[in-house]
């Protein structure tokens, strides 16, 4: 068996420098280190360019070389995505076009002759026909799905041959949920844990296609790291990038794609609804917020003064030129996908991430420099709707039942039957876990060492059998 693990890394263009040094230290930093001192390990992972540039903002030079050699030792391959993680099912082909223009010439402007991809990242695995039409035209080789993406009428998803996907070129890649959410979820917490999870998967000529975001490993779940080292480190299993697939095993049926995303549930698919944590029939605010997004890219894309600034931005510009380039600019970092996310409150809300999303959004609309002032109203308006709206529904506890309701639906995420660990193999996680927490402290970084000693705490009681995983409620 082969182990092809995909990781994303991002971050939004507003993230502050405190947070981005505190994950890139937790996460990042471990990621390629580890890669680095385990050379026989081999990732994929996708990288948009809106965290690409918060690693030149804020100097993070280092993270950038080692991404380089780990690309010239073969060890990660990059993959093409959206610049500023727009969720693509959602806005126009010319949009989804942009972004992901954008996003490959950041990335080869700083990643170099190696920046090459071969394969495509959907942001939140959202899958559309357009989405994949566009990115074939592009000349992609492959694309990731989640497995609820696999056509119905095909049977069960086969990993000993790849698929290609109905009207396109591509090879289309389908994660494995249960393995993929049991390692996010730190239910798989070592390698000895994860190989005897797939025990009777090791010895066949298959592979096992996972995805994650990599802040999983050392932000979210402090610890994880060592799964990664120890599979890296382990000669019962090869790991392997995407594209080495292409390679290893042979096309077998073509298949069409459903409507999804790697947050999807059942429950969203039977209402005709699979992307109902970014746009929700139900949720006004929602309805709102692309009201407001679908205005901006109009108003945006039609101004008089707009030119073709990705190949021709160096030219002199006049002054209205200019400030179109900046509503341009603005509107590019405004559509990404967390806002919406933020508005669904399935189970999460953030009001403060709603108004800055809309507030972005107001602002590329308000730069433009031929705004008639109906317009301008219009996008004022729709800016107070949102805000005022999700206020109202925080007060009155609106946000509360929405959550509660998503709860109820939540234990359908995922069939879960974990192999039961022996409960030594929790020592070295719990040694490793309290050096890293006795570190944080001598270094004063207190909520740190606090994370630890919850997770710590968290293995005890699941070393003692106390605690387990519960398919409908999570950990209990």
């Amino acid at each position: 068996m082969i182990w092809a693990n995909f990781l994303h890394i991002y971050q939004p263009p507003t993230q502050t420098k405190e947070m981005l040094d505190l994950i890139a230290d937790e996460s990042y930093s471990v990621i390629l280190n580890t890669l680095k001192e385990n050379t026989k390990g081999k990732i994929t992972l996708n990288i948009n360019a809106s965290l690409t540039e918060l690693f030149i903002k804020y100097k993070y030079y280092n993270l950038i070389e080692d991404i380089k050699l780990l690309l010239e030792r073969g060890q990660i391959e990059l993959t093409d995505s959206a610049a500023y993680h727009a969720f693509l099912p959602l806005i126009p082909e010319d949009e989804i076009i942009r972004q992901i223009e954008l996003n490959h010439k950041i990335n080869k402007s700083v990643y170099g002759p190696l920046y090459n991809p071969k394969g495509f990242f959907s942001p939140e695995l959202g899958i559309s026909e357009k989405v994949v039409n566009v990115v074939s035209k592009m000349g992609y080789k492959w694309m990731l799905f989640d497995e609820l993406a696999f056509e119905k009428d095909k049977g069960d998803i086969k990993h000993d041959v790849l698929y290609k996907i109905k009207g396109t070129n591509m090879v289309g890649f389908f994660r494995d949920r249960d393995i993929s959410f049991k390692i996010l979820s730190a239910q798989l917490e070592n390698g000895n844990i994860f190989l005897a999870e797939i025990k009777d998967l090791i010895n066949q000529n298959i592979y096992l296609p996972t995805a994650m975001d990599g802040e999983t490993f050392g932000h979210h779940r402090p610890g994880l790291e060592l799964l990664l080292e120890d599979i890296f480190k382990s000669d019962k299993i090869k790991t392997a990038r995407y594209e080495d697939l292409l390679d290893s095993f042979k096309i077998g049926d073509s298949v069409s794609i459903v409507p999804s995303t790697w947050a999807l549930i059942p429950t969203e698919l039977l209402k005709d609804q699979p992307y109902q944590r970014w746009l929700n029939r139900d949720n006004k605010v929602n309805q709102m917020q692309w009201q407001l997004t679908h205005f901006a890219i109009e108003k945006v894309s039609t101004s008089k003064y707009r030119f073709n600034d990705l190949n021709d931005k160096n030219r002199k510009l006049s002054i209205k030129e200019k400030q179109w380039y900046r509503a341009r600019s603005i509107l590019d970092k405004a559509i990404h996908s967390d806002q919406y996310w933020w508005a669904s409150a399935r189970p999460w809300w953030s009001i403060e991430m709603i108004e800055k999303g809309a507030y972005e959004l107001r602002e590329s609309i308000l730069n433009l420099p031929d705004l008639e002032d109906e317009d301008k109203k219009r996008a004022i308006n729709l800016y107070k709707d949102i805000i005022f709206t999700a206020f109202a529904w925080q007060r009155e506890g609106v946000i509360d039942r929405m959550a509660n309701n998503f709860d109820e639906e939540a234990g359908e995420i995922i069939e879960t039957k974990s192999y039961d660990a022996d409960p030594k193999e929790y020592d070295s996680i719990i040694k490793h876990l309290e050096k890293q927490m006795l570190e944080s402290a001598e270094k004063l970084n207190f909520k740190r060492a606090e994370e630890f000693r919850k997770r710590i705490n968290n293995l005890y009681l699941k070393q003692k059998g106390i605690i387990g995983y519960n398919k409908k409620h999570g950990q209990n």
